[in-house]
């Protein structure tokens, strides 16, 4: 199987499909409740139905966000946020994309995160590196006085005197692909809220431009292995250990 040819294939249908919903208020129209309990709107459920009719005659495992778990019992789990930052979209605000990770065995296999304005197509293999429509990436090496993250608290976190920016997009799998890029330095939630369809496809992008992926105590983040729509995960994405470091001992 190509997946990555299949990603792209079923981002780029959900895009022609989706975008006139851009920022239109008949795209939020609720339709019905995810397995987590989160409202489906109109365009997940245009996005979502796109990703199953794909998907469903190739009788792998599937975990997408509005359907749950599609278990065939296979060695194949395809994960899948057709939109991530979904009310970003439904608003007009242009950070929002699709996400695709194929795990084999339960073992990172293949992540694409494709954002659908600028078009820009972020996968990797695991193993064989990071790339940025066909150009490798790695994350940017660490300057304090120039570090800019993103995060994501219940807590009141004195972050802002520390680094040089503090940016929230609302799609946290998107801003995990920029922190591959090196757009952002690091990126972090501790609410817990991120599933693993809003990070897997992204977890893998980033492992493979060199990220450190922990939990909230600074272990090596792991997927649980029942690999799911619905658990929560506190996890941090950083460049360097000095801003892990820095990130641990502020949240602590």
């Amino acid at each position: 199987m190509n997946w990555n040819e299949l990603g792209l294939k079923i981002a780029k249908e959900i895009e022609k499909d989706v975008m006139p919903y851009f920022g239109k208020k008949e795209g939020a129209k609720i339709v019905g409740y995810s397995p987590s309990g989160d409202t489906t709107e109109l365009v997940d459920r245009i996005s979502e139905d796109i990703v199953l009719k794909h998907l469903k005659p190739l009788n792998v495992n599937i975990v997408s966000e509005e359907t749950g778990t599609i278990d065939n019992n296979s060695e194949w789990t395809v994960v899948i946020d057709p939109i991530d930052g979904s009310f970003n979209f439904t608003t007009g605000f242009p950070c929002f994309g699709f996400c695709f990770a194929v795990f084999k065995d339960n073992n990172p296999y293949y992540g694409l995160t494709y954002e659908f304005l600028t078009k820009n197509t972020y996968e990797a293999f695991a193993g064989k590196g990071a790339f940025l429509n066909g150009e490798k990436i790695k994350v940017k090496e660490y300057n304090e006085k120039e570090a800019v993250i993103s995060y994501y608290s219940r807590k009141n976190l004195n972050l802002i005197g520390k680094v040089r920016r503090v940016r929230i997009m609302g799609a946290f799998g998107i801003e995990m692909a920029y922190v591959a890029r090196g757009a952002l330095d690091g990126i972090f939630d501790i609410r817990p809220y991120v599933r693993t369809t809003d990070i897997a496809s992204s977890y893998i992008i980033c492992k493979e431009a060199g990220a450190i992926i922990t939990d909230e105590n600074g272990d090596e983040f792991k997927f649980k292995f029942d690999l799911n729509a619905t658990d929560r995960y506190n996890i941090i994405v950083a460049n360097d250990e000095k801003l892990l470091n820095m990130i641990l001992e502020e949240i602590k």
